[in-house]
């Protein structure tokens, strides 16, 4: 049984809206997933979808074989799955200290010892642990979002365009980033316009297209695969592939 299963999920944001257009998908444990497409594919309310931003029109969503579909995103989070939104992801007039202690609302108990751990795995916050998260940098501020999210100890994060504004030196770090994070055993379900740096970082991928996974495999054979890389290096698969519509959510940053 995969960690996430999604079948036949439909929705967007009102109900005649529906941007995503039965979508099928699974994250296995452990793995790291990316789902890319063109501007427009609704990549990012998929992701907002599964995490229960959203309410579904239609479909399923499993964590660990319970059914999440039309769960809020509170009671989702306690199950195990955490999302980083694109944009307003940190709360800039707090420190960072202040980030994490709101990321660990859901169990108060725990908050001190995981704040802890994290500052253990990214020293970067344990020394601005005072700062306001508004003087972070795009990148440190990707870090902070993230460990905001991993306070709760999540089984599976969702991760929407961790490095949309990222200089290409410091979109490298973050992706080192997520794969020592990976190592550490939290699946990650990623959307990612850097669609070729992603796929070198994932076991797996999904094409998006008007809503609808169009391909899947392994992120090599997909990387490899000459419509795919002419899609993103801007060469003529697009009219194969589809048109686009929604315009997907973008924004954050990291540091080793």
């Amino acid at each position: 049984m995969s960690l996430l299963e999604v079948a036949g999920l439909r929705g967007g944001y009102a109900a005649a809206d529906e941007i995503v257009k039965g979508a099928d998908l699974a994250v296995g444990g452990g793995e790291i997933v990316a789902l890319i497409g063109p501007n427009g594919a609704g990549k990012s309310t998929l992701l907002k979808l599964i995490a229960g931003l959203l309410r579904p029109s239609g479909g399923a969503v499993r964590l660990e074989g319970r059914d999440i579909a039309g769960l809020g995103a509170p009671e989702i989070s306690r199950l195990g799955l955490s999302f980083v939104p694109q944009e307003r992801n940190v709360f800039g007039t707090m420190s960072v200290a202040e980030n994490l202690e709101m990321g660990g609302y859901v169990d108060g108990r725990q908050a001190r010892r995981r704040a802890a751990e994290l500052y253990e795995r990214f020293p970067l916050l344990a020394e601005k642990r005072r700062a306001a998260a508004r003087t972070l940098s795009g990148g440190q501020r990707q870090i902070l979002a993230m460990a905001i999210a991993l306070m709760n100890a999540p089984r599976l994060l969702l991760l929407d365009e961790p490095t949309a504004g990222l200089s290409p030196r410091a979109a490298d770090e973050l992706f080192g980033t997520i794969v020592a994070l990976n190592r550490t055993g939290v699946a990650i379900l990623m959307v990612e316009q850097n669609a070729l740096e992603a796929l070198a970082v994932s076991a797996r991928a999904y094409v998006l297209v008007q809503g609808r996974p169009q391909r899947e495999g392994s992120a090599a054979e997909l990387a490899a695969d000459p419509t795919v890389r002419d899609l993103f290096l801007g060469g003529k698969a697009e009219p194969m592939l589809g048109g686009t519509g929604e315009s997907s959510n973008e924004g954050m940053g990291t540091s080793r």
